[in-house]
C-alpha cells in the first residue's frame, strides 16, 4: 500500500477535536503535550467561536474548532505517545483532567487514560524501547483463558488483571461521558 499524498507534517488521518472551549483546549495540549498552536491555521468564525486551529504535537496535527452552540456533543478519543508518562499525567491532573486508567502494562508499553476538562478521553502510552510484539504475541494473548482474577470483570474475558483493568476502566469512562456544557 502506497502513503497517499499530504501536506508536509500531515498524516494520511489527521484528528479534529470539536469542543466546548477550543482556545482552553489549545492551552491544555500545550502544556500537557508541548503542542505548538501553528497561527497561520487560527481562523475565528462570524460568530466569535474558533472556527480551526491546529495544533502540532509531536510529528502529528491535532485540528480543533468550537462547538456552536446547536451541535451535539461529540467527544474525541485519541491516542498520544510520550516519552515521561508520569510527568503528563502531572500536568494533566494540574489542569483538571482526570486519570481513569492509571499505567497499566500494556503489550510492550505502559497506558493511561485521562478525561480532559472538556470531555475528550486521551490514551496517553509510553512505549517501553527494548518491547517488542509480534501479531503471534497479540495472538496468542487473544486466545489465552481468563484467570481467576479476571473472572469477576464485567468483561470476563481477560486474561490478566490488568487487562481486565484497562477494559473495565474504559467501559466505565465511555458510560460516564457527559458534555461539560450540559453538565
Amino acid at each position: 500500500m502506497t502513503k497517499p499524498l499530504a501536506p508536509e507534517g500531515y498524516h494520511t488521518v489527521n484528528p479534529f477535536i470539536i469542543t466546548q472551549d477550543a482556545l482552553a483546549v489549545i492551552d491544555f495540549l500545550r502544556e500537557v503535550f508541548g503542542g505548538e498552536e501553528l497561527e497561520a491555521a487560527h481562523t475565528v468564525d462570524d460568530d466569535g467561536l474558533l472556527l480551526h486551529a491546529e495544533v502540532r504535537i509531536g510529528d502529528s496535527i491535532v485540528m480543533l474548532a468550537d462547538r456552536k452552540p446547536d451541535w451535539p456533543y461529540t467527544p474525541s478519543l485519541l491516542q498520544v505517545y510520550v516519552d515521561d508518562l508520569e510527568a503528563t499525567l502531572a500536568r494533566a491532573r494540574r489542569l483538571g483532567g482526570r486519570v481513569v486508567t492509571e499505567p497499566t502494562d500494556f503489550f510492550g508499553a505502559q497506558l493511561s487514560r485521562v478525561l480532559d476538562p472538556w470531555g475528550n478521553l486521551w490514551w496517553i502510552y509510553r512505549q517501553d524501547p527494548e518491547a517488542t510484539w509480534s501479531e503471534a504475541d497479540w495472538a496468542a494473548a487473544a486466545q489465552a483463558e481468563p484467570t481467576a482474577e479476571a473472572a469477576g470483570s464485567e468483561w470476563g474475558g481477560g486474561t490478566d488483571p490488568g487487562l481486565t483493568y484497562i477494559h473495565d476502566t474504559l467501559v466505565e469512562a465511555m458510560r460516564n461521558l457527559r458534555s461539560p456544557r450540559d453538565g
